[in-house]
Order: structure tokens, then sequence, then C-alpha cells
């Protein structure tokens, strides 16, 4: 089968598999990946989607979930030596064989509620949290607080709704806009700037994702070729993961 790159890792020296067949169980709301907008599709022909090259970073499962079907995952990924695994499922983070990052308010929890890992995991990369200008208080500050006060690295994804648009109240900080393939309703270039700005003195919190061009009221997506936060995270965890 025929790989096809993702076209947000593309030129950034990652790329990205997907090990399994079928859909995520996770069942995220408005999931890209199973949604019908993903650039996999149809995903029953297009699954398994597994990279040739063994000379790049590979980030294992940009779709589905690197605790599903974990066995596999990481037997089916063996033969690349330098790989980071993708997980919104707390179980046995430790026991992964390489690098992991932690996706920390998946699906409903998105909002409300957010994974504590205790202890933290030698191999932990970074975690993840799907930022939206509405769950500040309840889950990016106090997940920050937490990982930042462990030296954990935190990269916030800022949320895009295609089907639903943002929360009542919030409307003024999102604009409707194209992204790498699908338009969305999505952050503001202002809103994205006072999210960061709220963190600007914590040295363990990233965007993911940069500004790019000039200023103006969208945010404009950039690809992980202007960002570096995963191949920069991978390296420093690898390092400390061997004892260096």
């Amino acid at each position: 089968m025929a790989y096809i790159e993702n076209p947000k890792t593309k030129g950034s020296g990652i790329q990205c598999c997907i090990p399994q067949t079928g859909t995520c169980p996770n069942n995220c709301a408005d999931c890209f990946f199973q949604s019908g907008r993903s650039y996999l599709e149809p995903l029953g022909e297009n699954l398994p989607n597994m990279p040739f090259r063994a000379d790049r970073v590979i980030r294992v499962n940009d779709g589905n979930d690197s605790n599903v079907g974990r066995e596999g995952v990481i037997s089916a990924t063996n033969c690349y030596p330098m790989r980071f695994f993708n997980t919104a499922i707390p179980k046995d983070i430790g026991g992964f064989p390489d690098p992991v990052i932690l996706t920390l308010n998946p699906g409903r929890m998105t909002d409300s509620k957010w994974h504590c890992l205790d202890p933290i995991p030698a191999n932990l990369m970074a975690v993840r949290i799907r930022t939206n200008m509405w769950n500040l208080e309840s889950v990016v500050d106090p997940a920050v607080a937490y990982y930042g006060g462990r030296d954990v690295p935190i990269f916030l994804t800022f949320m895009a709704y295609f089907i639903d648009s943002a929360k009542d109240g919030f409307q003024q900080y999102y604009c409707h806009r194209k992204r790498t393939m699908n338009s969305y309703s999505a952050i503001t270039t202002a809103a994205w700037e006072s999210v960061m700005a709220r963190y600007k003195y914590n040295k363990w919190v990233y965007s993911c994702g940069r500004l790019e061009g000039e200023k103006s009221i969208e945010l404009k997506a950039s690809g992980c070729r202007y960002c570096g936060n995963c191949l920069r995270e991978y390296f420093a965890t690898k390092e400390r993961m061997e004892g260096k």
C-alpha cells in the first residue's frame, strides 16, 4: 500500500503513521481523523498508513491512538529507530519503549477535566492540552500549573470547530478560515496572543504551531516545519531516557 504523507508534517523531518485499521474508539466529537475530512479518506482503503523511510522521526498515530491495540502498534513500528507515540489514554505510559505525548483532555473531557499522571514517567515527552477560550480556568490553568511544576513540556493545541461554532459569549474570539485542508471556526490572532501571554513566563508552555505571515484577524495555521516542538522534545526525552 502506498504511503500517504500528512500535509501538516511535510518538510518537517517528521513522518506520521497509523498501524491500525478502522476508526478510533475514543470517538472524540468532530474528530478530524474520522470525520470524513482526513487526508487518508477513504480510511477503509488507506489504512494502515506506514512510511517506508527509517531516517525520519516517526509520529506514531496521527489518527487513532497508540494505546488501542498497543502491543500491535509497538510491534508494527519497531522498524523505525526514531519514533514517538501519541495517546489520549493514560494507561502505562512508562511501559512504552520510546517517548510519548499524552493528550490530557480528550473528547468530553475537553472543557472540564484532565488526566493527572503521578508519578511522571521518564518517557513522557510532552502533554497536549486541547485549548479554547472557555476552558482556560477549568482545564488549562490547573494542568499547566501541575505539569509545568514537574518540568513537563506542555503543548497548547488550539481547537477549531467544523460542525459547532464557538461557545455562546466567545464568538468574538473566533473567525471562519481555512486551516491545512478545511475551513473552520478558528481562533483569531488577538485571542491566540492573549492566551500565550497568559503563560509568557512559563518556559514549559508552547503553542502547537506558530504565527505565519503578517498579523491580521486570522491566525494562519503553520505546518510542523515552522514549529519544531516535537523534534526538540523527542531528542530531549531520548537523552533523558538514556541518562545523558
